[in-house]
């Protein structure tokens, strides 16, 4: 992490050409949410500007922390924010192989099942069984209330809401079942807003946000990559932050299982996503070029019409950086929230975008073209 003094002022010019409009898509996965913060601080130094950002859960809390400050603040509020989570577990040296390394992981992990992350949330006097119906009480296990005040203070509503940046932030209404985007073109966002993107339950209680309850948006989706692409208007570059790997090791321990499971489970939703989007895409490109080859008579027809309007897009280029876990880190990794391993999933996010400047060649070109893919550009 580098002091907000020390780092390349904005006029420094960006790494590689850019289109008309860039965006960061931010992932839910909990203590994981770190290595978001590393990869805006490295996009920040190539001077990559953040147009439109959106995010789900922790990538929500990020993605406020962004929007929510001037350029210049921006990486020391992560900072901020990131060591104050970690701050009960502070990191120091660990002798001996990865063994060792996934007990105090799990051992991190346990203490805060037990305690709580300052900041962020805190285990309620009495079990959720206790608690008049109803309740928020009567609805999770913990209390975050102390989140609401971390936001506050770290987070600059007006201009988030009247800035340039477009922000959004997925949560799923309890009753419907319905995934909806918070967006700041549409209404104005707060406190409620962020935490009801990141309220998994039974972990953490529903948000109330006019007379509706909320939940964590991953529970539908767990990236909103869908959102942004939807409402795009202009040529995209998007770097999409992906918390969990679809592809893994096959298990060798009942931990590893856990861990699989979870890396499979948001991992897949964001990969359908990213996948038939990019379908989309092409079935628009082959419908245009079917438009040109009608006859003239054929044109005005309400069905061509209709298709030429439906075929209508923008190129967009996808940047996956997916952060890929080490052996010893297992299922809990979403909620170990050591300084440690924090600061090394900063410095993995990090390095994730410089491997992907060094290899942008391909990418460059295709946004210089006009064209639309997907890039995973740190797969070794």
């Amino acid at each position: 992490m580098a002091d907000a003094d020390s780092r390349p002022r904005r006029s420094r010019r960006a790494a590689m050409p850019l289109p008309d409009q860039v965006a960061l898509v931010l992932q839910g996965g909990g203590a994981l949410g770190s290595y978001q913060a590393g990869v805006y601080e490295a996009l920040d130094a190539q001077g990559i500007e953040i147009d439109r950002i959106a995010g789900v859960s922790i990538g929500a809390i990020n993605a406020a922390l962004i929007a929510g400050n001037p350029p210049e603040r921006r990486v020391a509020r992560l900072t901020e924010f990131w060591e104050k989570v970690s701050s009960w577990l502070p990191g120091f040296a660990i002798p001996g192989d990865d063994y060792w390394r996934e007990w105090v992981h799990e051992w991190s992990a346990g203490f805060v099942a037990m305690a709580g992350v300052p900041g962020f949330f805190g285990p309620r006097p009495l079990p959720p069984f206790f608690a008049p119906a109803g309740t928020p009480g009567a609805l999770s296990f913990y209390d975050n209330t102390l989140l609401k005040e971390t936001l506050d203070r770290l987070i600059d509503w007006e201009l988030l809401n009247d800035g340039p940046i477009h922000f959004s932030v997925g949560a799923v209404e309890i009753a419907s079942g319905n995934l909806r985007y918070f967006s700041n073109r549409k209404e104005r966002i707060d406190a409620r807003h962020i935490m009801a993107s990141g309220a998994l339950p039974p972990g953490l209680p529903p948000v109330e946000i006019d007379g509706q309850l909320w939940w964590d948006g991953g529970i539908v989706s767990n990236t909103p990559l869908s959102d942004v692409l939807d409402t795009q208007t202009q040529p995209m570059l998007v770097f999409q932050v992906d918390l969990f790997s679809a592809a893994g090791a096959i298990p060798k321990t009942i931990m590893d299982v856990f861990a699989r499971e979870k890396e499979i489970r948001y991992s897949s939703r964001t990969r359908r996503v990213s996948d038939q989007a990019l379908r989309l895409r092409k079935a628009r490109r082959a419908v245009g070029r079917l438009l040109k080859k009608l006859p003239k008579e054929l044109l005005d027809d309400p069905d061509a019409v209709f298709l030429r309007d439906a075929a209508k897009e923008q190129p967009v280029n996808v940047v996956q950086l997916i952060y890929r876990a080490p052996d010893w880190e297992s299922g809990s990794r979403d909620y170990e929230f050591s300084a440690r391993t924090m600061r090394e999933h900063w410095a993995a996010g990090r390095e994730a975008v410089q491997e992907t400047i060094d290899k942008s060649a391909l990418l460059a070109r295709n946004i210089a073209d006009g064209k639309s893919a997907a890039f995973d550009l740190t797969r070794k």
